[in-house]
C-alpha cells in the first residue's frame, strides 16, 4: 500500500489525472484533442510537448513506459524492462515521430535479428503506426511471440490499472452479486461487519418490459439496442433519481438487476431499503467492494482519491489495517487522504507514506516520510500536523480575516 498527503490543491488528484489520462492514451491508442490539451491546465501549454511515463510490474516483469506527444503527434514513445536501479534497463522499443509525420521504430538486438524482424518493422513503419496513435495496443494485438512483452504492458494499463474518483461508481455490482455467489456471501460478510445496519444484500430482477411499463416503450426499445451494441452483454444506468440499475441479456430475456439492502426492525422483522435509502458513508463502502476483492485474489493496482470520503476514520483505519496485516494479498492499494488518523507506523512503512506540495512555481513536489529521519517509536501524526514533514495548508493572515467588514445584501 502507499497513501499520499498534501493539502488542498497541492496536486494530489492531479497524479491520479495524469495515470487515468495516460491509460485513456494507452488504451485508445489515440492522442487527445487540442481543446482537451487546453483544458489541462496542468499541462500550460499546448506549444509545448507533453511527457506521461510509469514505471510497473506486469506477469513479474518490470517496464517502463513513456509517452512524449503534441497536439498532432506522438513525438516519442517506448518501452523497457526495467533493471529497477540495479541493471541496465533492456529495449523492447522506440518510436519516434519527425516534423514530416514520418515514423521510425527501433526494437531489442532479439527482435531485429530475427529473419522476421525487418519485414515486421518495415510493415509497421510504413503501414500500421500512425504519427497521432501511440503504438503500444497496436504492437500488443499483433499477438506475435517476438512482441510479448508489448502485449504484457498493455494489458497492464488495460486490465490491471483502476483509478477511482470520489464520485466514481462500480458498474454492474448488481449483477455481479447475482451471478457470483461468492463475492455475494463475501460482500455481505463485510457490509455485516461494518455494523451499518445492513443484515444482507438482496438483488431484484424485473424482465424490462415489467420494469418500464406501457408507458416508457420508447425509453425501453433504445436501451435493449444499446445493450445489443455492448460487447459484455451488460449496461448499466442511472434513474432519474441516481439509483444504478443494471440491464442483462439472459437467455432470451433482458432483465433489470437492482440492489437493495435488508435492515431488521426493532420487532426483529426484515425491512427493505433502497440504496438511496442508505447513508453516504454504506453507499460508498458498497463502492469499494469490488476494489477490496480484486486487491486481496488478483495483481491490480488500485488508485482511490479520498479514500476515506464519508467513512468514519476508525473503520477506514480498520479496513487498511487488515490489508496491511494480510501477507496473502496480491494487488496494491495506493490512496489519497486528508485522514491524519492513518499516519502510524503500525499501518505504514516509512516508504509507504508520501506527501505532495506545490513548488514556487505551481508543480507538485512528491516526497516520501523516508527523506526524513523519523525514529520507530515516533507519533508521526502529530509531527505532519505540526507541519513537521510540510504538505500541509498556509493559511496566511486567515485568522486577521474581518468578516464583518462586508456588506452582504439578502
Amino acid at each position: 500500500m502507499a497513501s499520499l498527503y498534501g493539502a488542498n490543491g497541492a496536486g494530489k488528484s492531479n497524479l491520479l489525472h495524469a495515470l487515468s489520462f495516460l491509460r485513456k492514451i494507452v488504451v485508445s491508442s489515440d492522442l487527445p484533442s487540442t481543446m482537451v490539451l487546453r483544458r489541462m491546465k496542468h499541462f500550460h501549454t499546448t506549444d509545448v510537448p507533453s511527457a506521461l511515463a510509469v514505471e510497473f510490474i506486469s506477469f513479474d516483469v518490470p517496464y517502463i513506459y513513456a509517452l512524449e506527444f503534441s497536439d498532432q503527434s506522438v513525438l516519442k514513445e517506448e518501452l523497457y524492462i526495467s533493471g529497477l536501479g540495479k541493471q541496465d534497463d533492456r529495449l523492447v522499443f522506440e518510436r519516434s515521430t519527425d516534423e514530416k509525420f514520418k515514423t521510425t521504430l527501433t526494437f531489442s538486438d532479439k527482435f531485429e535479428k530475427h529473419p522476421e524482424g525487418p519485414i515486421l518493422k518495415g510493415i509497421l513503419e510504413n503501414n500500421l503506426v500512425k504519427h497521432n496513435k501511440t503504438s503500444l495496443k497496436i504492437l500488443a494485438k499483433l499477438d506475435n511471440p517476438l512482441l510479448m512483452d508489448t502485449k504484457r504492458a498493455y494489458e497492464w494499463f488495460e486490465n490491471n490499472l483502476v483509478i477511482i474518483s470520489p464520485t466514481m461508481k462500480p458498474s454492474g455490482l448488481a449483477h455481479k452479486l447475482d451471478v457470483d455467489a461468492e463475492f455475494h456471501r463475501y460482500a455481505e460478510q463485510i457490509m455485516c461487519t461494518f455494523s451499518v445496519g445492513i443484515k444482507k444484500l438482496q438483488v431484484i430482477k424485473k424482465p424490462i418490459q415489467a420494469f418500464f411499463g406501457d408507458d416508457n416503450k420508447d425509453e425501453m426499445e433504445t436501451l435493449m439496442q444499446k445493450l445489443a451494441e455492448s460487447s459484455s452483454g451488460i449496461l448499466g444506468l442511472r434513474t432519474n433519481s441516481g439509483e444504478e440499475l443494471v440491464a442483462v441479456q439472459e437467455e432470451d430475456t433482458v432483465v433489470i438487476k437492482q440492489l437493495k439492502t435488508e435492515h431488521v426492525d426493532k420487532n426483529g422483522q426484515a425491512v427493505v431499503f433502497d440504496l438511496l435509502e442508505e447513508s453516504d458513508g454504506s453507499v460508498r463502502l458498497m463502492d469499494y467492494l469490488p476494489a477490496f476483492k480484486d486487491v486481496l485474489t488478483k495483481d491490480m493496482t488500485y488508485f482511490i482519491d479520498e479514500i476515506e470520503r464519508s467513512i468514519h476514520p476508525i473503520l477506514i483505519k480498520e479496513l487498511l489495517g487488515k490489508f496491511s496485516a494480510d501477507d496473502g494479498s496480491k494487488g496494491q492499494l495506493i490512496f489519497t487522504t486528508h485522514e491524519s488518523n492513518l499516519l502510524d507506523q503500525e499501518l505504514f512503512r516509512l516508504d509507504e507514506i508520501w506527501f505532495a506540495e506545490k513548488d514556487s512555481l505551481g508543480g507538485t513536489d512528491l516526497y516520501s516520510l523516508c527523506d526524513f529521519k523519523v525514529h520507530n517509536t515516533i507519533d508521526i501524526r502529530k509531527g505532519y500536523l505540526s507541519g513537521r514533514y510540510g504538505a500541509i495548508p498556509f493559511l496566511a493572515n486567515l485568522k486577521d480575516l474581518n468578516w464583518d467588514a462586508y456588506d452582504f445584501k439578502e
